[in-house]
């Protein structure tokens, strides 16, 4: 049995997954899909508030697959992949967020 309960740690030192693991992520990812679908299909909420429930759910669908798929946890071997992964998210949030903005500014004074 290794240190760590839930991971095998292979012959480079990287983690892999349980049988178990892998089917939990499966399941837990499976339902954090069909949610959102029944919320669109039934129509059951608002639709901003719709969206902002896909948008929360996408996101605990991200922490979900990192953790239990790419085995991301808080131990110090996975410092750095864990570093590079929000220095990568900060950087997708900056660009995107930066074209709508200036999209968004473009098309609002293009207009007048």
């Amino acid at each position: 049995m290794t240190a760590h309960a839930h991971h095998e740690t292979g012959a480079g030192g990287s983690s892999h997954g349980t049988v178990k693991s892998y089917i939990v992520g499966f399941i837990i990812s499976a339902v954090l899909t069909i949610i959102p679908f029944w919320l669109v299909m039934e129509g059951v909420l608002p639709h901003g508030t719709t969206i902002i429930a896909i948008m929360v759910l996408a996101a605990i669908q991200v922490v979900v697959q990192l953790v239990f798929f790419l085995h991301m946890d808080r131990s110090s071997e996975q410092r750095w992949n864990i570093l590079s992964f929000v220095f990568t998210a900060m950087v997708l949030i900056i660009v995107i967020g930066g074209s709508v903005w200036v999209m968004h500014n473009m098309n609002a004074n293009m207009l007048h």
